[in-house]
This record gives C-alpha cells, structure tokens and sequence, in this order.
C-alpha cells in the first residue's frame, strides 16, 4: 500500500511539473501528452532551443544539456513518442535529433562535442568543447542500457528501427534496421525484408 501511494504522488508531482515547465519555460515545443519527471534537470534559460514532442517521457535524473551559442535551429529535438531511461544524458552543441518512438534504457548518454584536453598545461574544464558533429537516431531505434552515441565531427546517423547493445559506444553511423554492439560498436544484425528474420553479418566475424 506505501509502495502505491509513492507512485501515485510521483506521478502527481511529475504531471505537475510538467504543467509548470509549459507554463513557464520557452520550449521550442512542449507537445501535448509529454511527461517530465521532477527530477529531471533541464536549464529554463536553454528550454528555447529543445523541442519535445507529443508524448515523449522523460524519467528520474534525466539530463537535456546544450552548450554552445543559441541558434535559430533546436539544438535536442525528441520526437513523438519517445522514452528516455533514467539517468540519461542528453547533451548537444550543435543537433542532436531523436525521431518518433526511439527508446533509451537507463543511463545512456548521446553527446555530440566532447571536452577538449589538446593543451595539458591548462585544465581540462577549463579549455572548453570541440566543434563537434550532429547526430541522428532514427524512428523506432532502441539504445541498450549505458550505451554511448557521441560524434566528434559531422553527421552519425543511426538508421530506424536499430537496436544498440548494453554498455556500446557508437562513434560512426550504421544503416537502418541493424543490431550494433561493442566498444566501439560493430555491426552485428541486420534484419532482411525477404525472410523476415534478424540475420548476422560479415563484419560481425572481422
């Protein structure tokens, strides 16, 4: 009984946290059916350059991060329907986009600059980001708990409908219904339309 009055409040506070970041942050957007747990940390000063979309849920601790100057594109867009895991972090200097549906498990990170450390004579907090990239996580992907997707430089897109194995780090894109893992990620999937089966690949052997 406890145990389901701790839920009911959670979610009591959630909804009501949800309506006072629509109500007061300057999202991009802030769709309709969204949820944004209370602890989630996201700055009111960065809302206007993060699009949320419809029904998107954002769990305990999650973190929506941009760094760099504002721009007249969001730097995090969530598509419809998608669900970030606890713990995740998103955190985006340039683009990060998730289309519709995609599904983070716990405490996976996408990040597309990194810190830079090329003068070690100077602390590393202190020499700032690189450039950094864009990503692109496509509709319906699913990323495994405590995965990695972070771009140093251009575009890392991971096709729909892909699967991102526990504990990998994605540093380069993979094509649309592919199962990836490891660190640094392989191909190790890819689903064929004629047989309708998920079948290993030749770089999965490598």
């Amino acid at each position: 009984m406890d145990r389901d009055l701790f839920f009911s409040a959670s979610r009591v506070l959630n909804k009501f946290n949800t309506l006072w970041m629509r109500a007061t942050y300057s999202f991009v957007s802030l769709g309709p059916g969204a949820s944004v747990h209370y602890r989630c940390d996201i700055s009111r000063r960065r809302a206007r350059q993060i699009s949320i979309g419809a029904a998107v849920y954002l769990a305990d601790d999650v973190w929506l991060n941009v760094e760099g100057q504002p721009s007249e594109e969001p730097a995090i867009v969530l598509g419809r329907g998608c669900k970030i895991g606890r713990r995740s972090v998103i955190s985006a200097k340039n683009s990060i986009r998730l289309e519709d549906d995609v599904l983070l498990a716990p405490s996976v990170l996408i990040m597309d600059h990194n810190h830079r450390y090329s003068d070690p004579s100077i602390a590393i907090h202190a020499q700032g980001t690189t450039e950094g990239g864009k990503i692109e996580i496509g509709q319906n992907c699913w990323l495994g708990y405590g995965s990695v997707i972070v771009c140093n430089h251009g575009m890392l897109s991971l096709g729909r409908n892909s699967v991102v194995g526990a504990n990998s780090v994605v540093t380069r894109s993979f094509p649309p219904y592919s199962v990836v893992a490891g660190n640094p990620a392989r191909l190790l999937k890819r689903y064929d339309s004629t047989t309708r089966t998920w079948t290993r690949v030749e770089e999965a052997t490598r």
